[in-house]
């Protein structure tokens, strides 16, 4: 069975900077494809980045140039760097994680994610 734990919220003012760990344990995985998904109070969750096998990566428009997701392939983990934080980015976190080849650069839908993290919640205050 594969755990995801997320590590690195808490509580930040406006123009400040997190990072968040994401850990899988268990039955791991050779190689996975890692997204991070947030969720706000009242609003449903939504992708903020991704980075597939192959080390490529896409990002929600609103993190554009302030957030950086990366990996760490020996160890199975992905980090999030979180900088210039706006209070709108206060959420819940939650990394997720879906098993892929080496060198695959497919992207993948909430849905299709197999684990998920249990989440890490992100205050930014003003």
């Amino acid at each position: 069975q594969v755990q995801l734990v997320e590590s690195g919220g808490g509580l930040v003012q406006a123009g400040g900077s997190l990072r968040l760990s994401c850990a899988a344990s268990g039955s791991t995985f050779r190689s996975a494809t890692f997204g991070w998904y947030r969720q706000a109070p009242g609003k449903q969750r939504e992708l903020v980045a991704t980075i597939t096998t192959a080390g490529t990566t896409n990002y929600a428009d609103s993190v554009k140039g302030r957030f950086t997701i990366s990996r760490d392939n020996t160890k199975n983990t992905a980090s999030l760097q979180m900088n210039s934080l706006k209070p709108e980015d206060t959420a819940i976190y939650y990394c997720a994680a879906n098993p892929a080849p080496y060198g695959s650069t497919a992207y993948y839908t909430e849905t299709d994610y197999q684990y998920w993290g249990q989440g890490t919640q992100v205050t930014v205050s003003e």
